[in-house]
């Protein structure tokens, strides 16, 4: 049997749930896991570097993702295509959808990154970025915005292999540009000076950049993984393919995927802005509350990997079994997942609730920021089995075509829950511990939400395929529509 599984290798649509639903969801932990470590190798090497750094990574970061999350609706509604249109055996609409996203996506993100560029420091400093912290936030978001397409364009690649059913691939691509960029870290930010032979001496190999060093190593090794994701693709040799002849933009296919997409990205940025919002809060506080917070959302990355990476797996089944009309399918996958996750992150909560300081001082070793962050961690770690709930039956939503529902749950957690909690209970005598306090409660309140939401059924009817089923005749013409779209309830 092939390593690498396409769909013409692993059915989602027949047999048992647990095993491709693993299947699925353990070289996304992997590739996420290989992801997060560009940020955890930033984490790690700036916070050597001083305090300031850490404290400015801390507020790039979220920006990062905000401009990821403006864009992300493109890859969102190309992976929900390709793996509806694979679910019916439509290789040439699939082929299509991939071909037209990926277009989209590097115009979108372009876009993103030109009109960005000019606004990175009038956004940190209204984020509340200390004079001492807003300098090394601006120049690492710089550097990103400048390279956000080719950054956001491994993205695109990843959704589109994981619709056809492949996530072996990118695991692979990215473990190549992980170790890259974790080389390249501490040359940039350190700089490198040669010492060894006599006509060296003195000679400067990398030059000490500080912050902004840790931009350029990540945007050189993601550009890498974008130009080996394209290549894959054009060559149809895994996942799916896509043609030259299908890259040019298709305005009236645009329509179709911005009908997936937009709510999908209002979901993301919605998250991104409420994480933003929340570091003004937290922005009131001093330098280590800040870099504790970093340091805590960066640990929660890892930790909710197996979320977001089963969630992603559910997001393929589901879209593939709704494709190929079979709905109860797509729901017992949808359970199985909310319960897995449940114990599962319950479990690593335990864990991370007994033990937190260790694994803060592993990022520092500034007492204010261990103690801080060591708080943070305990009130939040015994509620990361209700975000494996949320996660789950979220991915449900956005394979079934229901992007509005996945955003609305998102929006009311995080915004409707989340920030008001910490704006208020921050001004009482809890401080900072009162924003540590709304991240448990809105994890709680998120799972109960997306658990009654789905019960109700409404995404059954989230097909997004063309009505007819017709195959489209050949690269040119767009799959067959009744131009109608499922991305509200």
């Amino acid at each position: 049997m092939s390593l690498f599984k396409g769909q013409g290798d692993l059915d989602l649509t027949e047999g048992g749930i647990v095993k491709p639903l693993l299947y699925l969801s353990l070289p996304i932990v992997v590739t996420n896991l290989m992801q997060t470590a560009y940020n955890l190798a930033d984490t790690f090497w700036l916070g050597q570097y001083s305090t300031e750094a850490l404290a400015a990574i801390s507020f790039a970061f979220p920006m990062v993702f905000l401009l990821i999350s403006l864009g992300m609706g493109l890859s969102v509604a190309g992976s929900v295509l390709v793996a509806q249109h694979t679910g019916a055996d439509e290789p040439k609409q699939a082929e299509y959808a991939a071909s037209q996203t990926v277009s989209w996506a590097v115009l979108a993100s372009m876009l993103l990154g030109a009109l960005g560029y000019p606004f990175v420091r009038p956004f940190m400093d209204l984020l509340g970025a200390s004079p001492d912290v807003l300098p090394g936030a601006t120049a690492y978001m710089q550097v990103v915005a400048l390279g956000l397409p080719f950054m956001f364009g491994f993205f695109v690649f990843i959704s589109l292999m994981r619709g056809a059913g492949d996530t072996i691939t990118p695991m692979l691509v990215m473990f190549g540009t992980v170790v890259i960029n974790v080389i390249l870290d501490p040359f940039l930010i350190n700089g490198w000076t040669l010492l060894a032979d006599a006509p060296l001496v003195g000679t400067v190999a990398f030059p000490e950049l500080g912050i902004e060093g840790a931009a350029y190593a990540t945007v050189f090794s993601r550009s890498l993984a974008m130009l080996v994701g394209v290549a894959i693709m054009l060559s149809g040799s895994r996942g799916i393919q896509i043609h030259l002849a299908d890259l040019r933009p298709d305005v009236s296919y645009l329509k179709k995927m911005l009908a997936i997409g937009v709510p999908a990205s209002i979901e993301g940025t919605g998250r991104a802005l409420s994480v933003n919002l929340l570091l003004v809060v937290v922005g009131a506080f001093s330098t280590p509350v800040v870099a504790a917070f970093g340091i805590g959302t960066r640990v929660f990355s890892v930790i909710f990997l197996p979320a977001i990476a089963v969630a992603r797996g559910v997001e393929t089944m589901t879209g593939q079994n709704v494709g190929a009309g079979k709905p109860d399918r797509a729901q017992q996958a949808n359970y199985v997942a909310a319960k897995g996750l449940f114990v599962v992150l319950f479990s690593v909560g335990v864990l991370i609730y007994l033990f937190p300081e260790p694994i803060v001082a592993a990022f520092t070793n500034d007492a204010a920021v261990v103690d801080e962050g060591t708080t943070f961690l305990r009130y939040v770690a015994l509620s990361f089995g209700f975000i494996g709930i949320m996660r789950a039956f979220s991915g449900g939503f956005r394979g079934a075509g229901k992007t509005m529902i996945a955003a609305a749950i998102s929006i009311a957690t995080l915004g409707g829950i989340r920030l008001p909690i910490a704006v208020v209970l921050a001004e009482t005598a809890l401080e900072q511990n009162g924003i540590w306090i709304a991240f448990a409660v809105s994890n709680v309140a998120g799972a109960v939400i997306a658990w009654l939401w789905f019960r109700r059924g409404t995404w059954r009817d989230g097909g997004v395929r063309g009505a007819s089923g017709q195959e489209a005749d050949d690269h040119e013409t767009p799959p067959a529509s009744d131009g109608s779209a499922a991305g509200s309830d």
